[in-house]
């Protein structure tokens, strides 16, 4: 049902693009067959790509992967700037139309309605072209390293300082490979990071085929080690207990509705993960209640996951932070708006009572290799005692 819906959604977008660009600036005749024939090939490889890694596996599906997902953003840019523009070319067509009318054998008000259609296009199309090349660049360049201080209630002085490093939505898959993740565990170990939390959607890909691509992650270094909680991706692919087994080969801990104590001397405080709310499709649903059992109310307890929705069961819980990714930032202006809607906060930290939520925009991509308005980021959070 999904593609289906999706299917219907790629193609009314597609319709509106070849009146556009394509029906409104041509006359019938071989240009706009040509022209025709190449949005629909496009189209049949938007779809194939959505698709066909599922069903055959991401191991050989890069050579169609990069143009399929590079269409899909430009595609959606130009039909969003087509959309925009859509009042000023009404307003010329009245114009056009208001204007005295040629004769026959002079069709200048053809040539003219023409001629704006085609300026119209021009101008999505350049418009298009220079956001996703801007967006591509954002994308696939190296993450921002946010430094960012979290003053946490109950926290022991001794603490003050201790720096967890937080990585989300890396989305190994057909696009980011075993350079992705060196890349990332590069600059993390660079910040020399107390603790690494990686909050969901590491993987769109089994162990067989992106085993390699993730095999860096043992190179992370932190004193007090690397933690992952699972996001929704991990629940896509078929293999999700196999992935988990293969981080800790890699030592890299699963917290799987559990929790950890992190010491350093005297102090300490909790550390707490769920699993991803599409873990219910696997019988292996999100169990807050599971995961703070045996937490010391008298230290703070922070919790990892991965979407920042589960922070109004934390804060009625009494988590004093919450780490989550899965926004990606909205990863693509105007999508921003969409996320809001459905989610706490968008990016960075905000609060929900008590409970600190603080939101990743991630160090990867999903779909279209574009982040307009969203660069992607790896946080240090530096925990600091109230006083």
């Amino acid at each position: 049902m999904f593609v289906v819906v999706l299917g219907a959604i790629l193609a009314l977008m597609h319709l509106y693009v070849w009146r556009r660009l394509i029906k409104d600036t041509t006359g019938p005749g071989r240009t706009r067959r040509v022209l025709t024939l190449v949005l629909v090939t496009l189209l049949i490889l938007l779809v194939a790509t959505l698709v066909l890694p599922r069903l055959t596996g991401i191991r050989d599906a890069a050579w169609y992967a990069w143009p399929g997902y590079l269409w899909f953003g430009l595609a959606a840019y130009l039909f969003l700037t087509l959309l925009v523009l859509e009042p000023v070319r009404l307003v010329l067509r009245g114009w056009v139309k208001a204007e005295p009318q040629p004769a026959p054998e002079q069709p200048a008000g053809l040539n003219r309605r023409v001629f704006l259609a085609r300026t119209t296009a021009a101008a999505a199309g350049a418009a298009s072209v220079g956001l996703v090349g801007f967006g591509a660049a954002t994308a696939l360049g190296p993450p921002q390293v946010l430094q960012v201080p979290i003053r946490l209630r109950r926290l022991d002085p001794a603490l003050n300082g201790f720096r967890v490093a937080v990585v989300s939505d890396i989305h190994l898959g057909p696009l980011a490979g075993r350079a992705h993740t060196e890349r990332i565990v590069a600059m993390i170990n660079e910040t020399d990071a107390d603790l690494v939390a990686i909050v969901g959607d590491l993987v769109d890909g089994t162990v067989a085929e992106l085993g390699p691509a993730a095999e860096p992650l043992q190179d992370l270094v932190s004193r007090e080690g690397a933690f992952f909680v699972t996001g929704n991706h991990e629940y896509f692919v078929s293999d999700t207990a196999e992935w988990l087994h293969e981080l800790e080969r890699f030592g890299v801990m699963p917290l799987r509705n559990e929790n950890t104590t992190i010491r350093r001397g005297g102090a300490a405080f909790d550390l707490a993960g769920v699993n991803d709310l599409a873990g219910r499709q696997r019988g292996e649903p999100p169990d807050l209640d599971r995961a703070l059992a045996g937490a010391d109310s008298s230290r703070p307890t922070v919790l990892l996951a991965h979407q920042p929705v589960q922070v109004s069961e934390a804060a009625a819980r009494g988590v004093d932070l919450q780490l989550s990714g899965h926004t990606h930032g909205g990863q693509m202006w105007p999508f921003h708006y969409v996320v809001e809607a459905v989610q706490p906060s968008l990016a960075g930290l905000s609060s929900v009572g008590e409970t600190q939520l603080y939101v990743s925009r991630g160090a990867g991509f999903w779909g279209p290799p574009v982040r307009v308005g969203a660069p992607p980021d790896i946080s240090v959070l530096t925990l600091e005692a109230f006083r």
